[in-house]
């Protein structure tokens, strides 16, 4: 598979379930993340509140650049994500559904390209798209000296 482009982003254990997120573009603020409880204090959204988020706002995104390009009026857009957490068979946790509503004003309905981006917006949203393929994954443990621990394949 070719690679389009590709970024970085570090996370650093603070405390607990702390983790600092220091992303690649240097005008972004630093992101804590933290589980609930009994592990985290909620100081920051965990993992699966982070990917909720992120699914909703490229939908948001992928619509209103489908429909305004690069000047989406202001407030023409809202967005709910809600994340239904199962157990699978092993009896561990995952995301068993993302459901995302966008709420969206007169400007959106009545742009004239309306009826064609609601139909189209979600080919190019690039999260909610690789979600539902499936996202092929490389894990590797590793010390602070280079040695591979754990690769998975």
């Amino acid at each position: 598979m070719s690679e389009e482009g590709r970024f970085s982003i570090a996370l650093e254990q603070r405390e607990g379930y702390q983790v600092n997120v220091a992303f690649d573009w240097p005008q972004t603020p630093d992101l804590l993340l933290d589980g609930e409880p009994p592990l985290g204090e909620c100081r920051g959204p965990n993992a699966s509140r982070l990917l909720a988020a992120a699914t909703a706002d490229c939908l948001g995104a992928s619509l209103l650049f489908c429909l305004f390009k690069d000047d989406p009026p202001a407030g023409c857009l809202r967005a709910e994500a809600s994340c239904v957490m199962t157990r699978n068979a092993q009896k561990r946790l995952r995301i068993g559904q993302l459901e995302v509503r966008l709420i969206v004003t007169e400007a959106v309905t009545q742009s004239p390209r309306f009826g064609r981006c609601k139909d189209l917006f979600e080919e190019f949203c690039v999260v909610s798209a690789s979600i539902r393929q499936g996202i092929p994954l490389v894990v590797t443990v590793e010390d602070e000296a280079g040695e591979v621990y754990y690769r998975s394949e």
